[in-house]
């Protein structure tokens, strides 16, 4: 029986880290996160706007030969909070978690009040932020108490 539809599979990785579940439209923004491309990482995969039946539509990154860190998957929960992240060993996944938005945030994001005492040149203090709702991601700024909701997070990383 001949099939009528075409499809387009992605090419497995030996190991490194499948980030599934990735707000749609999101994926570029996971890669300035983690700051790819780069010279040492050998294959990125990008699947971006498809269909999902737990989400509706969503996008996946691939990275080969990489495996995230703490830091970098509290980056990943502000613009993509309901994403898996999935280890890969000999083409096989060891391990499968979601990420979780930690409590508080420190440094990822700005504070997006000019006037908060994050945002003088002279002042030397690192942006500190309690969240308030994980999904979607709300924070609060620790200094200012100024609201910072998704738009504003995703705004910088743009």
């Amino acid at each position: 029986m001949k099939k009528d539809k075409k499809e387009l599979k992605i090419r497995a990785i030996e190991n490194g880290t499948v980030i599934d579940r990735i707000t749609a439209n999101k994926a570029l923004h996971i890669l300035k996160i983690l700051e790819l491309p780069d010279s040492e990482t050998q294959n990125i995969t990008i699947a971006m706007n498809v269909s999902s039946n737990e989400i509706g539509r969503k996008d996946i990154v691939k990275i080969e030969n990489r495996e995230l860190d703490h830091e970098e998957l509290n980056q990943i929960a502000l613009i993509a909070p309901k994403a898996t992240i999935n280890i890969i060993r000999n083409y096989e996944p060891v391990k499968k978690d979601n990420i979780i938005l930690p409590d508080k945030i420190t440094s990822m994001i700005k504070c997006t009040n000019p006037k908060c005492i994050t945002n003088y040149e002279n002042e030397p203090i690192t942006p500190r932020f309690n969240v308030i709702n994980k999904y979607p991601p709300v924070v609060r700024c620790h200094y200012c108490e100024k609201l910072i909701k998704t738009e504003d997070i995703d705004k910088q990383f743009e």
